[in-house]
């Protein structure tokens, strides 16, 4: 019956939305996993030598098992939201209102960093006298932009994913592969710079190159907009997660054999400076930078799309307000409309007031608050396993689960460790503000089901109830036969 009701639900979709398939997903996990800062990456990780490789490897390792982790958690709740799902199943509203909170947070103080990001790289393209204004002005198109992409719905969000992560996708790959023919191993510097051990320099590698695969979870967050998500949503996140992993480690590597080290270190451009080496002239800055504003306007489109989903989620749990569940051809509009005005008003004072303290410590705020629906899903999934009927599980696939989901919490928890006191401290504190808003929340839910009110519903809920109505309706009384399903 649950087999008839979920089909019957997907078709029912299938029908009134435009769903992503397996490629558009696949897009949007690595557009969203690959932004703006796979371009400075390699400079960043040079001081510490070749060892930063291995960093990239072991890191590689944590973030596949993540992505397989977030596969699973998908099959047994293939819903909108993703790791809010996951967390309040196992944990209850307290915990699922946590998760959906720090993600928010994340994804409209990020989106803000994003759309800053890509007035450098606007520079590069359009030199000239660059004002305040104009910087601002570059900004808020970068963000608004692919909101206005997200308000026309799930269509044109899933075509600029697609067009975007190409677009970004071959130029960087081309470096990556053709560099590997200019490779020169005189480039590279030691396998560990500098003092201390090779172990430290492991660690302070991976510390920067930690939040390099933020956003594995973005096709489990929009699940409910997945066509056959227990299928696909599994395929897209690892199938994006390995994508964004060979572009980051082969464009690594080539740039390290083709820019000399000890002009590494200094590089503001490493891309920039492999592509002149490769081929000489300087026209490779004009190439990188076009490369880097598709990949940011790409990755702006699917985490507008993200900033709106997990508070549609807790929305229709009653933990958000409901204004979150305003959803339009797929696309939860309030949520997108909420994000991208906080993210304006973050860039407004970003470069009106130049208060960049302000703006640093909500940055720090995003890479505590990315850390926070990742280890609540990993415990979700270790919390399934050890509830769940063992006798109806084979100990390998048990064993191997279990595995994945112990390395992802891991991969997870030296996240947290990677953000450093500063990040831990203010996002803590960010994330205890969020007690007062869940204090509110859960109150006026409770005096609605005392009451007898119910809790909104959207128009996709009307259509589910729909659904199954007439799933139930074509079951079989279970007195209308004699044969037992035993």
């Amino acid at each position: 019956m649950h087999r008839a009701r979920r089909e019957a639900h997907h078709a029912m979709h299938d029908r009134h939305t435009r769903r992503f398939g397996l490629g558009t997903a696949t897009a949007l996990v690595m557009g969203n996993i690959i932004g703006g800062g796979i371009f400075l990456l390699p400079a960043s990780v040079a001081p510490f030598g070749t060892v930063s490789l291995l960093a990239f490897g072991v890191l590689t390792v944590g973030a596949v098992a993540l992505a397989l982790v977030f596969g699973r958690l998908a099959q047994r709740h293939p819903d909108t939201g993703g790791p809010y799902v996951y967390a309040r199943e196992a944990f209850g509203d307290f915990a699922g209102f946590l998760s959906a909170w720090s993600y928010w947070t994340m994804t409209w103080v990020s989106n803000a960093a994003l759309a800053v990001a890509a007035v450098g790289y606007v520079h590069v393209l359009l030199p000239g006298h660059a004002t305040p204004g104009t910087d601002l002005v570059v900004a808020l198109a970068a963000l608004w932009l692919p909101a206005l992409a997200n308000f026309a719905g799930t269509r044109y969000v899933g075509a600029v994913q697609l067009v975007s992560t190409v677009l970004k996708f071959i130029p960087l790959l081309f470096i990556a592969v053709v560099g590997l023919f200019f490779f020169d191993p005189d480039n590279l510097g030691a396998f560990h710079e500098g003092g201390g051990s090779a172990v430290g320099g492991l660690s302070a590698a991976a510390a920067i190159l930690l939040y390099s695969y933020v956003g594995v979870e973005s096709a489990a967050m929009s699940a409910g907009e997945v066509r056959d998500p227990e299928r696909n949503v599994g395929r897209a996140t690892v199938l994006g997660t390995v994508g964004a992993a060979v572009v980051y480690l082969l464009g690594t590597l080539a740039v390290f054999g083709t820019v000399a080290h000890n002009k590494l270190v200094h590089s503001t451009a490493p891309f920039s400076d492999a592509v002149n080496a490769m081929f000489g002239g300087h026209w490779g800055g004009t190439l990188v930078a076009g490369a880097a504003v598709i990949s940011i306007i790409g990755a702006l489109n699917g985490w507008t799309l993200m900033s709106a989903q997990s508070p549609y989620a807790a929305a229709k749990d009653g933990l958000f307000p409901a204004a979150f569940l305003t959803k339009r051809r797929g696309v939860p509009t309030f949520g997108v409309l909420a994000a991208s005005l906080l993210a304006t008003a973050l860039t407004v004072i970003n470069y009106l007031i130049g208060a960049t303290g302000v703006f640093e410590i909500l940055v720090l705020i995003t890479t505590f608050s990315a850390t926070v629906p990742y280890l609540l899903a990993a415990g979700a999934q270790i919390y399934f396993l050890l509830t769940g009927r063992r006798d109806k599980v084979r100990p390998a696939r048990f064993a191997r689960d279990l595995t994945l989901a112990l390395v992802a919490f891991g991969f997870t928890f030296w996240l947290v460790a990677g953000a450093g006191y500063a990040a831990i401290y203010q996002g803590v504190l960010f994330l205890f503000a969020g007690i007062l808003v869940y204090a509110v929340m859960a109150a006026r839910r409770n005096v609605r089901e005392r009451d007898g009110v119910a809790a909104p519903a959207t128009a996709d809920d009307a259509a589910d109830g729909a659904v199954t109505a007439a799933a139930d309706a074509e079951q079989p009384s279970p007195h209308s036969s004699s044969h037992s399903s035993s």
